[in-house]
């Protein structure tokens, strides 16, 4: 075995044990989620961020997110977002701001406006900071994480390390949601999301998670196994957190990872001479078989359930009368809230309020987009527009980047189902603006 291989094992294995120790003994995940922040800022700051360990580390604070909320090991509930911005911070510290980002200090500053109405309009008994912390910390860690990647250069190799950092905890929590429900049909009696399925937590934000964490593996089959124990090491790990992710009966995260893998499959396709696509086949043939065989073995293990979960039916084989579990009704709220406030909106963490107010339901809003069309009003508007588009004109200037798409699509379809909860769809819409080369890129401050 050679030494890079039994690294890498060793690595997955220690990702294993951490999974294991959370389930057994708790309080060691507190340990770990203080010692990921502690170690990221000494790992940036002894490297000066030469190659981009701001990255790596906040890539890997992105992957441990949900595993440290369904634990309780972060040291506060949205310290991942500040946890990702103070490690960009730092990494600009070293390596200064990305050169032309111009739209994304304007992204930033269209977020004002909603912040400031939100001071005088919140109600009397709401906790302002919170309120406003809840709501902007997504779309500030995407445009401040932004300002960094922004048509920064870095090389192929560099990018896989980034995206092995934010695999590497999901391998963690895989670990700890098997341990948690061991006995999968007893637990699995309906259609609806599970939460014991998901380690007690939100479905929605796990399925995310092992939804990209799926995505991160299958990639590395793809680019990243250049031996025959890389490829089955890195299709055990695919397959594992494939299943666990399907258990959570939570669709959108899933969907989400698999039609990353093939925006990814049909880049390379187009972009490959003829001996690379007949290897691209046998890789397609690979994937396919074993999301079929892992799709039969759910299947056999829920009794069927999973298939009737993505039929949008229910246990008797009803078709359930909402596909999207009464979110459009929240998207409905909110673009009536809009039309009414269409200018600078109702402000950050207002659209709650006035969702009570009007239909005696408090709920968070589940879609990003319709959010900031009713907090933000127009401003928002051209806030999303230069989101959407920067992005698809970096592709048309270097269509070498074969990440773009993937990552711009985890982006749009994340903050349409879970809107901006977690880190990831922020973290990973900035990684769609770098600039990657084949080979290593010289590095210069500003670059």
């Amino acid at each position: 075995m050679k030494k890079e291989d039994q690294f890498y094992l060793y690595l997955i294995l220690l990702h294993v044990v951490i999974g294991v120790l959370g389930f057994v003994l708790p309080f060691t995940t507190k340990i770990y989620g203080y010692s990921i922040f502690i170690f990221g800022v000494y790992y940036i700051i002894k490297s000066q961020n030469r190659n981009h360990e701001a990255l790596i580390a906040a890539a890997y604070v992105v992957g441990s997110e949900v595993f440290l909320r369904m634990t309780g090991g972060n040291p506060l509930y949205e310290i991942s977002k500040y946890g990702v911005m103070v490690f960009i911070l730092i990494g600009m510290y070293y390596s200064g701001f990305s050169k032309g980002a111009a739209p994304y200090w304007i992204f930033l500053l269209l977020l004002v406006p909603s912040v400031v109405i939100s001071t005088f309009v919140l109600d009397f008994d709401t906790n302002i900071r919170k309120a406003i912390a809840f709501n902007i910390s997504g779309p500030v860690c995407l445009g401040l994480a932004s300002l960094y990647t922004f048509r920064r250069k870095i090389s192929l190799e560099q990018i896989n390390k980034i995206l092995l950092s934010m695999g590497l905890p999901l391998v963690t929590c895989m670990m700890y949601l098997t341990l948690y429900t061991p006995n999968i049909r007893d637990v699995i009696t309906g259609t609806d999301s599970n939460v014991v399925t998901s380690g007690g937590y939100g479905p929605n934000q796990v399925s995310t998670a092992l939804g990209l964490g799926m995505f991160v593996f299958f990639s590395r089959i793809i680019l990243e196994s250049s031996t025959k124990f890389l490829v089955i090491i890195n299709l055990i790990v695919a397959l594992n957190i494939t299943y666990r992710g399907m258990l959570t009966f939570s669709r959108g995260g899933m969907i989400t990872g698999f039609l990353m893998i093939v925006l990814l499959l049909f880049f390379l396709y187009l972009k490959s001479n003829y001996k690379g696509r007949v290897k691209l086949n046998y890789i397609i043939v690979l994937v396919v078989l074993t999301m079929m065989t892992t799709w039969g073995y759910t299947s056999f293990q829920t009794g069927g359930l999973i298939n009737k979960r993505y039929a949008n039916q229910d246990a008797s084989g009803r078709v359930k009368e909402s596909r999207f579990t009464g979110r459009e009704e929240v998207a409905i709220n909110e673009i009536n809230t809009f039309l009414k406030n269409p200018v600078f909106g109702v402000g950050v963490g207002k659209g709650q309020e006035v969702r009570e107010a009007e239909t005696g339901i408090f709920i968070a809003s589940h879609d990003e987009i319709t959010r900031m069309l009713a907090e933000h009003g127009s401003l928002g508007i051209l806030a999303l527009l230069i989101l959407m588009f920067t992005p698809l004109v970096l592709y048309l200037e270097n269509k070498f980047n074969m990440f773009l798409l993937c990552f711009a699509a985890f982006w749009f379809l994340t903050i349409n189902h879970a809107a901006m909860r977690t880190a990831a769809p922020a973290f990973v819409y900035s990684l769609s603006l770098l600039n990657v080369q084949l080979g290593f890129p010289t590095k210069k401050k500003g670059d």
